[in-house]
């Protein structure tokens, strides 16, 4: 690969990155992250197995269900019914997005490999890094985002 193309990507990579963290006060959020060609929530892993087996697990496209303008994947029946009755009690804060970023003020995609339960309910982060400057101050920073997230959701 030649020197140019090869900071060609570079270049976009850091673009990438910048725009994935820019505040998008301009334009109101979708409630569930699915990323730009999918509407699929928590990239289709099963929301209720983070709280009953503790882990992410992929879901089923069997057991599927359509909530706030995504679909939600199930690794089974049970836990989709469960969802279904409670969706707030499983369903991640914010959307879906990354907590640490709402907390500043900004939106950025959550990872499902990245997550922690917190006083019974769901948090994502970006990755790992971000997930270490986000439990460090955990508690400070949920209080951020419970504040700026209605205003990330409002448009113009």
């Amino acid at each position: 690969m030649s020197a140019s193309r090869q900071i060609g990507l570079a270049l976009l990579f850091v673009l990438a990155i910048t725009l994935a963290f820019l505040p998008r006060a301009a334009h109101a959020l979708d409630p569930i992250y699915t990323g730009y060609f999918s509407d699929l929530a928590l990239s289709g892993y099963d929301p209720v197995a983070y709280f009953k087996k503790n882990q992410p697990v992929e879901g089923d496209k069997a057991f599927e269900y359509d909530y706030q303008g995504a679909r939600w994947r199930f690794e089974n029946a049970e836990n989709r019914a469960a969802f279904i009755a409670e969706p707030a009690k499983y369903a991640p804060q914010f959307g879906g997005y990354c907590a640490w970023a709402v907390a500043q003020g900004n939106s950025a995609a959550g990872d499902p490999q990245h997550w922690k339960i917190v006083s019974g309910k769901l948090y994502l982060n970006y990755n790992a890094d971000i997930q270490k400057k986000w439990e460090a101050e955990r508690d400070a920073l949920i209080v951020s985002a419970d504040q700026r997230w209605p205003e990330l959701l409002k448009s113009d």
